[in-house]
């Protein structure tokens, strides 16, 4: 990957590299604390790039995807850009029309962060957020950290402090295609252990209350394609395709039990997704024509997914719903893990 002109701040981009007793390496970025590649060893001596990406460092501030960033302080949505603080209305910095998108227009994904140790299987990253940031109350301090075990798991740790009461929601926007750069991910199959998703309106804010996936093309409680109920439904059409919340079946052990897999459509490739958060955003890649890709050209719609950890978008205004709170207290901590484990078949 080239590595040659300065971040926004002007300092050089840090790249720093994982390494597994497998052969498999995955590589990160302090800018945005991004995941920017993850190359996975194949029968036959094959190496295949499993995540989206750009051909130089330079273009991942230019480009709107947020392509393998850590975004915070919310990730999804938030309404109008509005959250109730002491009962009474705060405004926030809006950048997706009249709503909030991922943290607002300088959110966590377009900053540096503090790169605190590192070594060949794990990197662990710090980043201070003052006190009405992005129109956020109270002064955060979160950290992230990545770890690449011997049985392909990347395990990604959040954690997370504050001053004054203030909803956290952090996740890695990594976008994935299990075949391989410009593919149509449609193809790979999918299976989500979720019984409910969040209907959400053309902007992607949520329209009406969680909804049974049962009888709808939103049903991937068995595996199939991405295609096979493609905009089969009015909660697709909205959106150009997937790009919806879904309530996880809950567990006592959340991190033993997959979320979710993702098959890739050679069934060379599998890939499973733990986590202890309430739910998974799924993304078919609607919107990535024009996105810069790793070959000098760029991504057209639909060639990578995209499975987010986080709570349900717009949770700050909607406490009735089923999962933990997603507001921080000050003396308390916020804990976050995913795991992306990856299987060569």
């Amino acid at each position: 990957m080239l590595n040659t002109t300065p971040a926004p701040d002007g300092q050089p981009f840090n790249l720093h590299t994982l390494h597994n007793a497998h052969g498999m390496s995955v590589t990160l970025m302090d800018w945005g604390a991004t995941w920017l590649s993850a190359l996975l060893p194949l029968a036959g001596g094959e190496t295949r790039e499993l995540l989206l990406g750009c051909e130089a460092t330079s273009l991942y501030p230019q480009q709107e995807a947020y392509l393998g960033a850590t975004v915070g302080r919310y990730a999804n949505r938030i309404a109008h850009a509005r959250i109730m603080v002491d009962a009474q209305p705060r405004q926030l910095a809006a950048n997706q029309g009249a709503h909030q998108l991922h943290g607002g227009p300088q959110g966590f994904n377009a900053r540096r962060w503090a790169c605190l140790e590192a070594d060949a299987s794990h990197v662990r990253y710090q980043l201070d957020s003052p006190d009405g940031d992005q129109g956020f109350p109270g002064n955060l301090s979160v950290t992230v950290t990545y770890r690449l075990t011997d049985d392909n798991r990347l395990e990604i740790e959040y954690g997370g402090t504050v001053d004054r009461a203030c909803p956290v929601n952090l996740t890695n926007h990594a976008y994935f295609n299990l075949d391989g750069e410009g593919a149509d991910v449609r193809q790979h199959r999918l299976q989500l252990f979720a019984d409910r998703f969040l209907p959400v309106d053309s902007e992607g804010i949520p329209s009406a209350d969680l909804t049974e996936v049962d009888g709808s093309g939103m049903d991937f409680r068995q595996p199939k394609t991405l295609a096979q109920d493609f905009l089969k439904d009015r909660d697709q059409q909205r959106v150009k395709g997937y790009d919806h919340a879904y309530l996880l079946r809950r567990t006592s052990g959340a991190l033993d039990t997959a979320a979710a897999h993702l098959w890739s459509s050679d069934g060379k490739v599998k890939m499973s997704v733990f986590t202890s958060a309430p739910a998974l955003q799924l993304y078919s890649g609607n919107f990535l024509n024009g996105v810069p890709n790793r070959s000098g050209g760029t991504y057209a719609n639909y060639t990578g997914v995209a499975l987010e950890s986080e709570f349900l978008p717009d949770s700050p205004n909607h406490p009735e719903w089923p999962q933990p709170d997603c507001w921080l207290a000050p003396g308390k901590s916020y804990r976050s893990t995913t795991v992306y484990q990856f299987f060569a078949l």
